[in-house]
C-alpha cells in the first residue's frame, strides 16, 4: 500500500509541475498578447481562451499534490484543543467529505465530457476549440484526486487498525508546526 501511495504522490508532483508550467506559459502568452496589441496593434487571438483552459486544467492537476502535502485549508482553532481520538475522527471525516465532494464533481464532469464528446461540442469563440480537449485533462485531474483521496483514506485506516495513529496523522492529519517550519526552510 505504501508503494502505491508513494507512486501516486510522485505522479501528483509531476502533474503539479505540468500544471504550473501551463500557468506560466499562459502568463507569457497573455503578456505577449498585451505587448503585441499595445506596440504593433496585432492580436494573437484566443490567448484569454487558452489561458482559461490552462487554468482550469492546472487547478485540478494540483489537487492531489495539495492532498498529499496536507496543504488544503483547514480551520484549526478548535481542532488543536481536541483530544487525540476526536482529531483522528475529524481527519477521517474531513478527508471523506473532501473526497466525496470531489467524487460528485468528478461524476458530473464525467457526464459533461461524455456529452461534449457525443455532440462534438466546440467553443463559441473564433477558435472553435473542441471542448473535449481541455475537458478531458480537467476530468482526469478530478478523477486522480478522488483516487488519491481514497488511497490515503484506506492507508490511514489500515494504520489506525494496526494501532499506528502517528502514521495516520502523517498521511491525513494536519501538519505540525515543526513540519510547517521545515517546509518553509527547505
Amino acid at each position: 500500500m505504501l508503494r502505491l501511495i508513494d507512486a501516486t504522490h510522485r505522479l501528483s508532483r509531476v502533474l503539479v509541475w505540468i500544471g504550473g508550467g501551463m500557468i506560466l506559459l499562459s502568463a507569457l502568452l497573455v503578456t505577449l498578447e498585451i505587448f503585441l496589441r499595445k506596440f504593433a496593434n496585432i492580436s494573437l487571438g484566443g490567448a484569454d481562451e487558452i489561458s482559461g483552459y490552462a487554468f482550469g486544467v492546472a487547478t485540478t492537476l494540483g489537487f492531489a499534490y495539495a492532498l498529499f502535502e496536507r496543504a488544503h485549508i483547514r480551520v484549526d482553532a478548535l481542532f488543536l484543543v481536541l483530544p487525540r481520538p476526536a482529531k483522528i475522527v475529524l481527519n477521517f471525516l474531513g478527508l471523506a467529505l473532501l473526497t466525496g465532494f470531489a467524487g460528485v464533481i468528478g461524476s458530473m464532469a464525467w457526464d459533461m465530457v461524455a456529452d461534449t464528446i457525443s455532440h462534438g461540442s466546440r467553443s463559441i469563440t473564433p477558435m472553435r476549440t473542441p471542448l473535449a480537449w481541455p475537458q478531458i485533462p480537467w476530468l482526469a485531474g478530478w478523477l486522480f484526486f478522488v483516487l488519491c483521496g481514497c488511497l490515503l483514506f484506506l492507508a490511514a485506516l489500515i494504520s489506525i487498525l494496526r494501532g499506528d495513529s502517528a502514521s495516520a496523522d502523517r498521511l491525513i492529519g494536519m501538519k505540525t508546526l515543526d513540519e510547517q517550519i521545515e517546509d518553509e526552510t527547505v
